[in-house]
């Protein structure tokens, strides 16, 4: 656990007591302050019973003795409007805050010997497996690192801050919208396309949260930013005229750069001032497969190389990355049929990846719609033998790719994993087929989360007798 120097004493509020407001009430606590939480589910109040922060309606909290408001990320801070705990807290001239927050101020606080190196990595979509893959790459090349932020544990439930450790962060636009101070030695902006818009409001204040995370670096610092979109590519020009001597690492998949790092047919470049030269073939590497991984590589490639890793030991540290969970997993293979689980591309930019990645698709996809469904997706059907809809975006979906790929509605999971699966045995004669996950949609119409979803997924396909003993 991280413990937050300086706030003894002090009177905190949390509010939102999930898998990171728990994580912050202990550490806050343990740090000495006076911590008061709340949660408007009932369930996830009773985890405070029998502790020195047991849940309290903030209408008896201590308002004007309040320092900080720690609120979880989840909760609307701007957009579509300010929930009603964010207007209090601005009512009483209480600042608003987040566990990324603390963190940065534990580690501000630690004379420059002592501090501890920190990574952190966002983009719209891959920064997980980015956020994994780094980690790994120190780890196997010998440095004492802890991860997690958005993966994993939450942050102030990492090892305490020490010199020699660095600290690989996964931070949402939630989370970067919460945090002020927080300095990254080396920061990655991966990619940024339209997402989260309702809590942002528009695509600039979704792009203004995202490059947050290059707020406070010093010189000496790195910033790593994916330039194959306009997006991204506006960030790094605007870093650039803040000053054309930052220390600035383009990356790309999409071709070779005169500066960076690089990804070209699976092969990973670097121009870094006088270093040059192939780091490596990722081309075989499985958990990597797809040009949005080849992204994701290069990214962490850049990302040890700027924490001191020899390019070429990094690139053999990634030939053991066995991937995430609900991340183009594979999850079994019968015959020529694979049954692959994306569940984690809610949005469309995230499904694109995976259907550039594969060929004779049955694509099982719909839930909960983000802005702009899938119509964006129609070129790239001709891979596409159906589409499987299910959830609130059906509808829309069938209507947006009409005349693009035969579309079928499920209603549920289950049913689209049966006639998908059925379909694709059928037509296996044509090489490999897929049975593909990829629903471009949040999951909260029929699922808790993207995990809850691709959990059922997981159990539904190796309960289908035909796969009995091909599960991978």
């Amino acid at each position: 656990m991280i413990t937050i120097p300086g706030i003894e004493k002090q009177k905190i509020a949390v509010f939102g007591l999930g898998a990171t407001g728990l994580s912050t009430c202990e550490a806050l606590s343990a740090s000495g302050a006076e911590v008061f939480a709340w949660d408007e589910k009932e369930e996830a109040r009773d985890a405070t019973k029998n502790t020195r922060y047991g849940a309290e309606h903030p209408k008896g909290w201590p308002w004007k003795e309040i320092k900080s408001l720690a609120l979880s990320p989840g909760v609307p801070l701007t957009h579509p409007a300010p929930h009603a705990i964010v207007r209090k807290a601005h009512q009483e001239g209480v600042e608003i805050i987040g566990d990324i927050e603390f963190f940065a101020r534990a580690a501000n606080a630690l004379p420059n010997r002592e501090r501890p190196r920190i990574v952190a990595v966002s983009g719209s979509n891959g920064k997980s497996t980015t956020t994994a893959l780094i980690g790994q790459l120190l780890r196997e090349t010998g440095r004492d690192t802890a991860v997690g932020g958005n993966i994993g544990k939450p942050v102030l439930s990492l090892p305490d801050l020490r010199g020699d450790r660095i600290y690989v962060l996964e931070l949402s636009s939630y989370q970067l919208d919460l945090a002020k101070t927080m300095r990254a030695n080396t920061a990655v902006l991966l990619n940024l396309s339209h997402d989260h818009i309702d809590r942002h409001g528009d695509m600039g204040g979704y792009v203004a949260a995202k490059r947050r995370i290059f707020l406070n670096q010093e010189a000496g610092d790195t910033a790593v930013i994916g330039v194959d979109g306009p997006f991204s590519q506006g960030v790094c020009a605007w870093l650039l005229a803040q000053n054309p001597k930052r220390k600035v690492v383009p990356i790309s998949s999409e071709g070779a750069l005169g500066r960076g790092v690089f990804a070209l047919s699976g092969k990973l470049y670097y121009s870094l001032g006088e270093n040059s030269g192939v780091a490596g073939d990722i081309s075989s590497i499985t958990a990597l497969r797809g040009v949005h991984n080849w992204q994701n590589a290069a990214a962490a490639l850049a990302a040890a190389i700027a924490e001191g890793v020899a390019p070429n030991l990094a690139v053999m540290a990634m030939e053991r990355f066995q991937g995430l969970a609900h991340r183009m997993e594979l999850v079994a293979r019968k015959a020529n049929v694979s049954f692959v689980n994306d569940s984690k591309a809610t949005n469309a930019d995230a499904a694109m990846r995976a259907l550039k990645s594969f060929k004779n698709i049955y694509w099982i996809a719909g839930g909960k719609a983000k802005e702009g469904g899938v119509g964006s997706l129609r070129s790239l059907m001709d891979n596409v033998k159906g589409v499987y809809l299910i959830g609130d975006a059906a509808i829309q979906f069938e209507q947006q790719l009409a005349g693009a790929a035969p579309c079928i509605q499920c209603g549920d999971l289950p049913s689209a994993i049966s006639r998908a699966a059925r379909d694709a045995a059928q037509g296996s004669g044509e090489g490999e087929s897929v049975v593909l996950l990829s629903p471009a949609c949040a999951s909260f119409d029929q699922f808790r989360n993207f995990e809850e979803r691709g959990d059922v997924f997981r159990k539904l396909v190796r309960q289908i007798e035909a796969l009995n003993g091909e599960a991978a």
